[in-house]
């Protein structure tokens, strides 16, 4: 059985047991909010402007910009998915090294900046409140072996969600181009139709998903210790 293969199976049964988990779709929404933080920051970094973000409680989300060049969409489209997808491999790097609190402080002040800079929606401001108050008190208060369990249930809700995003959208370009959200507005810049950018992503998230998958059951390495270690467009973007 091929790495895929498996990766697949097990995201499957990933998404399963943790939906048996109460209230995991609370902590759906930090794929989204990783996915609408990465839209914003590229759209920043090629001098355009995000007017605000929106983050809903069936785990989409918007982010509403505007942009100076039509070709700066090709990049801040993209950013999205796979910012998500690199997020979740970043998530299982930090636990593969054993260090589960960065990656927590890290996802945390992510949220900070989202909800000073950019999210403005009801729900949205009142998610990030409660999602940095819980990682807070799971920092500060809770054993080792809390956090450890906390995290893992964040990576592996991240993971599902960064692979089963992309490819929705492969069914919703197949049954209507234009409704398939950053597909359709990388279509709208480039040749390849709104269901080719859509395997892409996929195919994206899935590699990103085999190497996450593969840290994770090669177990937690401790840090090795100094002396044993070696050398004018408007456009909005969502889910």
């Amino acid at each position: 059985m091929s790495n895929l293969i498996k990766t697949v199976f097990f995201l499957i049964l990933s998404a399963f047991l943790t939906h048996l988990i109460p209230f995991s779709d609370f902590f759906r929404n930090l794929d989204t909010m990783i996915h609408e933080f990465g839209h914003a920051i590229v759209t920043l970094a090629f001098s355009g402007k995000v007017m605000y973000i929106e983050l809903f409680a069936n785990h989409s989300g918007v982010t509403y910009s505007q942009v100076t060049s039509r070709w700066s969409l090709l990049p801040i489209a993209l950013a999205g998915y796979t910012t998500a997808s690199l997020f979740a491999l970043f998530m299982f790097r930090m636990r593969a090294s054993d260090k589960q609190r960065l990656g927590l402080q890290v996802m945390t002040a992510i949220a900070i900046v989202a909800l000073i800079l950019f999210v403005r929606n009801e729900f949205g401001i009142f998610w990030l409140l409660g999602f940095i108050i819980l990682n807070t008190i799971m920092l500060a208060f809770m054993p080792r072996w809390l956090n450890d369990l906390y995290y893992l249930l964040l990576a592996f809700l991240t993971l599902e969600e960064s692979v089963f995003g992309p490819f929705s959208l492969i069914l919703y370009a197949w049954n209507d181009p234009a409704k398939a959200g950053d597909a359709s507005n990388l279509s709208m810049v480039t040749p390849i139709p709104a269901i080719g950018w859509a395997v892409l992503l996929t195919l994206f998230s899935l590699w990103c998903a085999v190497r996450a998958l593969k840290w994770f059951l090669n177990g937690r390495k401790s840090p090795r210790s100094p002396r044993s270690s070696r050398p004018g467009y408007r456009q909005q973007f969502g889910e």
